[in-house]
């Protein structure tokens, strides 16, 4: 039975472990001791408390994997993936670092080690589809919008974060980069909001976000955008705490002490955006693509709306990113995938036979993505 190493036991990734339990023999490993107690007693999963910082940690934690799962912060994320390709370790990613992958391109290689980059719900399965498509037909332009919501929607942000709260903060601070006419332009995030109708749900509110990341290197795609989904209202709010500073990590003086004006924001936001046990969100997803195939036109929709699992407990936005990873997990374990270097999940979308596979192994788990074809 092959080893995967799952870094990071998380709302993401204990989906990823239970997921891959059975199929493989899967390491947790975590710093936390709480989280890994819930794996006590859970058939094929062993638990080991590591620091995750310390290079010297991670290497001893993934030294029998065959493939080792990144689903650390993306903090954190950029400094454990380099680390794992120096351990000539395969590595699926998920910690959504803000560092170019492709600058760990070379190491891989040299290492012989492949290393798929952000391999989510967006970025990942956003990319898959558009990689799938690219490979087929001629495309002229690519949007998505994409969020993961509260069906309670509670006053004044009418938000709770499905994953890890520093990161949606950092999501709300790097400058959004799209593709207009065949250049790439650079607007803050949360920028551009637009209210968008979803049948079932009703108006969100879409802004702009950096979700394209590799796309922009790797598709000659004339317009290409995504956007974050949030309830109408939210974007406005956090603009006023982005430019008031209160995101800013320069110190200032406060009552005579020092301060980042980020911890006191976070230490205020991040228990109001806890989901509570049991809560139930959804994520809801849009991705229109636009081109020609032998020279006709056409017109792709992808919609997906998942929703928290009663029966399992796993967050919507736990299964939607987990499942994404375990099945390139499990391509990369069957030696599916056989290039070298930093894979970002477009190329793989490419793959002979793999997006069908990752489309099933999504459907299997209820995650449906649904396809149509517009006049």
């Amino acid at each position: 039975m092959k080893q995967i190493a799952v870094l990071g036991a998380g709302r993401v990734g204990s989906a990823i472990i239970r997921d891959l339990a059975g199929a493989f023999s899967v390491s947790a490993v975590d710093s936390d001791p709480v989280r890994l107690q819930e794996f006590e007693g859970v058939d094929h999963v062993s638990m080991t408390r590591a620091d995750l910082s310390d290079p010297a940690c991670i290497g001893r934690s993934v030294e029998n994997a065959d493939v080792v799962v990144n689903a650390l912060p993306g903090r954190i994320g950029f400094a454990a993936i380099r680390t794992l390709i120096g351990c000539k370790k395969n590595t699926v990613d998920i910690s959504f670092f803000e560092e170019d992958p492709f600058e760990l391109d070379g190491p891989a290689k040299k290492n012989g080690v492949i290393a798929v980059t952000d391999c989510g719900v967006a970025p990942g399965m956003t990319n898959m589809i558009l990689g799938f498509h690219a490979s087929l037909m001629q495309v002229d332009s690519f949007e998505c919008m994409v969020g993961g919501l509260p069906f309670e929607r509670r006053w004044p942000y009418q938000y709770k974060a499905p994953f890890s709260p520093p990161d949606v903060i950092e999501e709300y601070m790097r400058p959004a980069r799209m593709v207009v006419s065949g250049t790439v332009v650079v607007k803050p995030a949360l920028s551009d909001p637009e209210l968008v109708e979803f049948p079932g749900i009703g108006t969100l509110e879409a802004f702009n976000t950096d979700g394209l990341r590799t796309l922009l290197k790797t598709m000659p795609v004339p317009d290409m955008r995504e956007k974050t989904l949030r309830y109408p209202g939210h974007a406005e709010i956090m603009r006023v705490l982005r430019e008031t500073g209160f995101f800013d990590t320069r110190a200032v003086l406060a009552g005579g002490v020092r301060v980042r004006p980020l911890d006191v924001a976070s230490a205020l936001l991040f228990p109001m955006w806890r989901p509570a046990a049991g809560e139930r969100e959804f994520t809801v997803l849009r991705i229109i693509i636009r081109g020609r195939l032998n020279g006709v036109p056409k017109h792709y929709v992808y919609n997906l709306f998942d929703q928290f699992d009663p029966a399992s407990g796993i967050s919507s936005m736990a299964r939607t990113t987990g499942y994404a990873c375990t099945a390139v997990v499990r391509l990369l374990a069957e030696g599916r995938i056989e290039e070298k270097g930093v894979v970002p999940p477009e190329r793989i979308g490419a793959l002979p036979g793999c997006f069908k596979f990752v489309m099933d192994h999504l459907k299997e788990r209820a995650v449906e993505y649904h396809f149509s074809e517009e006049n």
